[in-house]
């Protein structure tokens, strides 16, 4: 039995607002944005080279606004990731990684999988985690 995940929910205040801040800013690509009635809209984004989509909208989770968080957009190239989004307006945090005696700046020296991180938040302050993983894909 296969489980596949293909959608998250994502809980934000001003549905356009969001809309705006991850197609524009981000760069995912818009789905389906549907609003049967004024107490229903769905709109459903997918992050690019992703499987799994994110629907933000309006009557589709009672989570607050803000309270998602953590989740991760694997990356290939975690530098040219933060690079991209901090030209489209996004505020990144520096780049990091774990060492032996914790959190270090700047990526993993060899670029271990799993091992460099960045984060950044929406405008209601749910938060996504940049993770830096090169196995099996192509080296920049």
């Amino acid at each position: 039995m296969d489980y596949r995940l293909e959608l998250v929910l994502v809980p934000v205040s001003d549905v356009d607002r969001a809309k705006a801040f991850y197609t524009e800013k981000v760069g995912f690509h818009v789905d389906v944005d549907h609003q049967p009635n004024d107490d229903f809209r769905v709109v459903q984004l997918t992050p690019p080279g992703s499987a799994c989509s994110v629907t933000i909208g309006l009557g589709i989770t009672n989570a607050d606004p803000g309270s998602y968080r953590g989740t991760h957009l694997v990356v290939a190239d975690i530098e040219a990731a933060r690079a991209e989004l901090v030209e489209r307006g996004v505020e990144v945090s520096e780049i990091r990684h774990m060492t032996p005696a914790g959190w270090a700046a700047g990526p993993d020296p060899e670029h271990g999988d799993y091992a460099s991180f960045a984060d950044f938040a929406d405008p209601d302050g749910n938060t996504w985690v940049l993770q830096e993983v090169r196995k099996g894909k192509p080296q920049p």
